[in-house]
């Protein structure tokens, strides 16, 4: 039986279902949870969360006169329609996200960061639990997939941009919540209805989580890998489908993703060397999205490149036959030609940070930063590269490390 109550008449001894609200809402990093010690109820009761759902099969129940706000409902629709709990079919077809208004990027910036917090610490938790061979929580899942994806339907690449700047150490974890964000992204910009969306930004949360089976000397090695590690690595993706394989809840598109993100359409891929048309949609989606951040990330064996080198380098790729062409243009579309966070060369020669390219792909609004002529950092000047009368254009891409700038992304806020 669950009930909805008050934080105020949350008890040690209770048995949180869950939590009320977004994901943010949440002090602690699972989606469900004991309230052990007087310490995890005032962690509760200090947090921004107004409700919560206890269940009494699982700890105490309140006073009946003081369960007045109390709601009988059956294990699979507790969370209500914004929340439905997914099950191996995927997310019911009547999902739709909550319609909120899109944000600036310095705004979102702001709340990704918070997003970005939260997320580190619960998918650590959960690849933790994966390497210990316990189950994953699809709850806890779930719930960040879906702050995720809000962020990215607010504004599309404030979230990716800040989660390109991810320190070596946090790779593992922050790329699965940088694949989650594009694959949203890359699901709406083809026009898929939310449900399937929602359920590619789960498949992207979790399409690494048998990285977890790698020995993690293996996983950092900042060398060359040896034959023997290689093919170490290359069982990742059915070691991640078989743990995936035990949790009913996680549905079968989340499997196929972690299964086959590493499939080509020349069907070199691994681990099943699948032809094109044997790869679903899903997981060619999947393949874009996790090599695009892959080579932007600084890793221990080598420098990320640009996001423009990136994709330059990815276009080549895929007329190789790595990716679907099709897929890959829309990424581009929905990435940018410059993304957000790309430090340009103006035709002033001075350089500037990409903040906003969803009015133009070619003429984004940009923060002018530096000046290569006098070789000084400049009060920040922001400028809409798209308006008429405005005497700047790109000539050019640039890496950070050619003019020893450090961190350009500090220039994005406000």
């Amino acid at each position: 039986m669950f009930k909805k109550i008050t934080v105020s008449q949350a008890q040690v001894g209770m048995y949180v279902h869950k939590v009320c609200g977004t994901w943010l809402d949440n002090p602690f990093w699972t989606a469900s949870f004991a309230l052990k010690t007087p310490g995890d109820l005032k962690k509760l009761q200090s947090s921004t969360a107004r409700e919560v759902y206890i269940d009494t099969s699982r700890g105490i129940d309140v006073v009946p006169d003081d369960a007045a706000a109390s709601v009988q409902q059956d294990a699979g629709s507790t969370a209500a329609s914004a929340a439905s709990p997914l099950n191996v079919q995927g997310t019911p077809a009547d999902f739709r996200f909550k319609v909120e208004a899109p944000t600036s990027t310095s705004d979102e910036l702001k709340r990704a960061k918070r997003i970005l917090k939260t997320s580190r610490l619960a998918v650590d938790e959960m690849f933790n639990d994966a390497r210990m061979g316990k189950l994953i929580d699809t709850g806890t899942a779930v719930a960040v997939a879906d702050e995720i994806a809000a962020s990215v339907l607010r504004n599309p690449g404030a979230l990716i941009s800040l989660v390109r700047l991810k320190k070596i150490d946090d790779y593992t974890y922050m790329h699965s919540v940088a694949v989650c964000a594009m694959m949203v992204a890359l699901g709406r910009q083809i026009n898929l209805p939310d449900h399937e969306v929602r359920d590619c930004g789960l498949a992207g949360l979790l399409h690494d989580v048998g990285k977890m089976a790698i020995p993690i000397e293996i996983l950092n090695k900042p060398g060359r890998l040896t034959e023997s590690e290689y093919s170490t690595i290359q069982g990742h993706p059915r070691a991640g489908f078989e743990l995936l394989a035990q949790t009913d809840s996680v549905p079968a598109v989340a499997r196929d993703v972690c299964l086959h993100h590493h499939e080509r359409i020349d069907g070199k891929g691994y681990p099943d060397a699948l032809p094109g048309d044997q790869i679903s949609l899903q997981a060619r989606m999947g393949a874009i999205c996790d090599v695009y951040d892959a080579i932007t990330s600084n890793r221990p064996y080598k420098q990320g490149w640009s996001p423009v080198t990136s994709l330059a380098r990815m276009t080549e790729w895929s007329k190789e036959g790595q990716f679907d062409t099709q897929l890959f243009a829309a990424f581009v579309r929905c990435i940018g030609i410059y993304p957000i966070g790309t430090l340009v060369r103006l035709k002033s020669d001075r350089l500037a940070v990409v903040l906003d390219n969803r009015k133009s792909l070619l003429t984004p609004i940009v923060r002018v930063m530096y000046s290569l002529k006098s070789m000084v950092y400049l009060p920040p000047e922001t400028l809409d590269l798209s308006l008429p009368g405005i005497p700047e254009a790109i000539i050019s891409s640039e890496e950070e490390a050619t003019w020893g700038i450090v961190d350009c992304g500090r220039f994005m806020a406000d």
